[in-house]
């Protein structure tokens, strides 16, 4: 990456931060020397051509490359100073620590209530009946969900509509108090209406959270983040601020991508 990509300084504490981060599916190597900074309570959004290295990074943040056959790793990435592929950390906490909502909503076969709940009862967040009730009702709430479902908890998620079971799903991520959420293309299946809302609703986490979100809409990126890293064939091209990114980018590239001129 152009050493001088990174032009906008902030005092933003960095909550992840990825030094020479490779990625190798078999022979393939999909992820090229990647450095980045993830800053608290942003919302950073990885852009690209598809293929481009952006969903591959994402993986890398809660190791979700672990569980594909042939992937391989290498560099660092530390959370809050702990290097989450350090041999002895606990890679299920590590993914109550990360959260991720992925691109087709995917509701557990179960009530939305009990959507809701299976994190906190799995990871001993709450002893009573009453305390997983409450973190149903704030999770729901959190994810401006609430109003809609509140007399249907006991019916199956599956039931709800494409945009409410992908706020279902951020309901889900959020039961557990995760520091950080990652999203992959969170409204590539959602209608117009839809999409705004969860777009509102990433705005209104990202007081509480950091989030990263892979997203192919560059309206998208413009609304919803406050940092925007473009990639290209597995590389980090460029990382700034996303009103610099969007009007200004540095490298030919990220002009191209943004332009419209490929992608």
């Amino acid at each position: 990456m152009d050493p001088g990509a990174e032009r906008t300084q902030s005092n933003g504490h960095t909550k992840v931060a990825a030094r020479d981060v490779n990625v190798y599916y078999g022979e393939k190597h999909a992820l090229k020397t990647v450095d980045l900074d993830i800053r608290i309570n942003e919302v950073t959004a990885l852009i690209g051509p598809s293929g481009c290295g952006k969903s591959t990074f994402l993986r890398c943040i809660n190791r979700m490359n672990d569980l594909i056959d042939g992937a391989k790793v290498t560099g660092s990435i530390v959370l809050d100073r702990q290097d989450i592929y350090d041999r002895n950390l606990d890679v299920v906490q590590l993914r109550a620590r990360v959260g991720m909502v992925f691109q087709k909503p995917n509701p557990f076969p179960k009530s939305i209530f009990d959507n809701v709940a299976y994190g906190p009862r799995i990871h001993g967040l709450a002893n009573t009946a009453g305390e997983i009730e409450e973190i149903v009702v704030t999770s729901l709430k959190r994810a401006g969900l609430f109003e809609e479902v509140k007399d249907r908890l006991e019916e199956p998620g599956t039931g709800l509509s494409g945009g409410q079971q992908q706020r279902l799903c951020i309901a889900r991520a959020i039961a557990v108090s995760p520091e950080v959420i990652l999203m992959d293309e969170p409204c590539s299946a959602l209608d117009p209406i839809a999409t705004a809302k969860v777009e509102e609703l990433i705005d209104e986490l990202r007081e509480n959270f950091t989030i990263v979100i892979v997203t192919h809409s560059m309206q998208q990126a413009a609304r919803v983040s406050q940092r925007t890293a473009f990639f290209h064939l597995g590389e980090l091209i460029e990382v700034g601020d996303t009103e610099s990114i969007f009007t200004n980018p540095s490298h030919k590239l990220t002009q191209g991508y943004i332009t419209g001129r490929f992608g």
